[in-house]
């Protein structure tokens, strides 16, 4: 097998480690924001129309919430990636058969801490009085969140949101620290045999992707231009 032919199959593996993430992070993250936001005034009216009166001010997974986005933020990915690959093994004889599937979950659960943040952050940023003025309109609790407070916040979160994207891309060449064979890894193997050029095209890869990405973004923050709140 060639240069490129190694290249492209490590490229394959960032960018399905990537899409992956996005798809299972994003909600995941929503939902730790859920758990750590169940005291916050205007989530309380929210939970009442998703039937979830439980979480309104539930302490212990509150508590559980904060304390889960403390550590995934306070401690390294590369960390993670070797707890997540090794520990089930070595403490409950359970071992992961698969690396790719062990940084799938150190990747999600990684990145899911980060947006759960930004998610807060978005939603703390609307303030109450919209939703009351919402009601006051007479739209429904349903209404208001899905008509006037979303589109507010997704352009709010969109900024910081892009950054992580940027961010992730560039991370998943952390997946080698497990053996996962990804671009970075093949252009080492080359470079370690005196064949340099194999860096340069993995660095025009990272290059490209994320110039891409940040089109994608720039396009997606014009959109939702007409959402000066």
């Amino acid at each position: 097998m060639n240069a490129w032919q190694q290249l492209l199959e490590g490229f394959a593996t960032n960018f399905l480690l990537f899409v992956v993430t996005i798809v299972l992070s994003l909600p995941l993250g929503l939902l730790i924001t859920l758990c750590t936001m169940s005291k916050w005034a205007p989530f309380k009216s929210l939970s009442r129309f998703t039937n979830m009166k439980w979480l309104a001010d539930f302490k212990p997974i509150r508590a559980i919430s904060k304390t889960f986005v403390w550590i995934i933020r306070g401690t390294p990915l590369m960390l993670q990636l070797m707890v997540v690959l090794y520990a089930p093994g070595l403490l409950f004889n359970y071992p992961i058969s698969s690396r790719m599937t062990a940084a799938i979950i150190a990747f999600v659960v990684n990145y899911a801490a980060y947006f759960s943040e930004i998610y807060r952050g978005g939603i703390e940023s609307i303030s109450v009085g919209q939703y009351e003025a919402g009601q006051v309109l007479g739209l429904t609790k349903v209404q208001v969140f899905f008509k006037i407070v979303l589109f507010q916040v997704i352009k709010r979160i969109t900024p910081p949101m892009g950054n992580e994207l940027i961010t992730l891309v560039k991370d998943t060449s952390l997946a080698r620290v497990i053996g996962v064979v990804e671009i970075l890894q093949n252009a080492e193997r080359f470079s370690a045999r005196g064949i340099i050029w194999p860096l340069f095209a993995t660095g025009l890869y990272f290059l490209v992707f994320t110039g891409i990405l940040s089109v994608l973004l720039s396009y997606a923050e014009k959109k939702l231009d007409y959402y000066k709140g």
